[in-house]
């Protein structure tokens, strides 16, 4: 029987700025750093992982699962994943952990897994298989650690942010249908191909008698009409002013990082999936 410690990273802040932490703070740790790869991840996910890997000193292991998301979309009958329905979690996230752990679970072993929950983030809860050797711990909870928090952990390891934080918030899969419709406006904008290839899919799926589409009660075919992206992109503006006036200006940080908070707020309304997001 061992102690076992992993860390799950997910492309995304939160993640990252917990790694550093457990560097910076547990160096005594044998830290196993993992990344459950869909191969829908963007080209930016993969440049900030090699980042990572650079501070941290050690690689991040990838999880692929055995079977890729255009097998599994062929298995739930070319319906797209979405709200209600997170198959691509289940499937492409959660299974290839547990599969990855269950031989230490079986063996005796105790796992520990840290999970980059902040201290402003009280409506949340850790991933918990029920299995009595898995232990879910929350650092940055247990140590105070919130969003201003983070953004200090990642700039003062030279790490950063993704670059594309600089127009999306969501981490994980190329086209997560828990992005705002800004988000596939910028999709389109920096990488049309995947925006394509979502196209491609959602047409594929409403053949199929799909009664979904990645954008609530809208394909993308509509939403990437000029006028409809100009209109979207003018209610975005809107919104951001909201968020701004909202904010409350802290003089010991810096106005970017109350602006990158309310961004963060606008982006992720309350939704989105732990287990990717993060």
């Amino acid at each position: 029987m061992a102690d076992r410690h992993v860390l799950g990273i997910s492309g995304g802040k939160d993640s990252a700025a917990l790694a550093v932490y457990m560097r910076l703070h547990h160096p005594e740790l044998d830290l196993q750093y993992f990344f459950t790869d869909t191969g829908k991840e963007l080209p930016e996910v993969y440049e900030f992982l090699g980042s990572l890997e650079g501070f941290l000193g050690k690689s991040i292991l990838r999880l692929n699962p055995q079977r890729d998301f255009d097998f599994w979309l062929r298995e739930y009958g070319h319906f797209l994943p979405s709200v209600k329905t997170r198959w691509c979690t289940r499937q492409l996230k959660l299974v290839p952990f547990r599969n990855w752990v269950r031989p230490w679970l079986e063996a005796g072993d105790q796992v520990h897994s840290y999970v980059a929950i902040r201290a402003d983030e009280s409506h949340r809860e850790g991933y918990d298989s029920g299995h009595e050797n898995l232990t879910v711990h929350l650092p940055f909870r247990e140590a105070g650690v919130d969003h201003a928090g983070v953004l200090e952990l990642l700039n003062g390891a030279g790490v950063g942010l993704p670059k594309y934080y600089d127009w999306r918030s969501r981490s994980g899969c190329t086209f997560c249908f828990f992005q705002q419709k800004i988000e596939w406006v910028r999709l389109k904008q920096q990488h049309p191909d995947r925006f394509e290839e979502a196209k491609r899919y959602e047409k594929s799926a409403l053949e199929h008698g799909s009664p979904f589409t990645w954008s609530d009660r809208e394909s993308l075919d509509e939403l990437e009409q000029p006028e409809r992206m100009r209109a979207i992109e003018r209610e975005h503006e809107v919104r951001r002013a909201r968020a701004r006036a909202k904010v409350r200006r802290n003089p010991l940080r810096p106005q970017d990082e109350a602006e990158s908070n309310a961004m963060d707020d606008i982006f992720a309304g309350g939704k989105a999936c732990l287990v990717c997001h993060k």
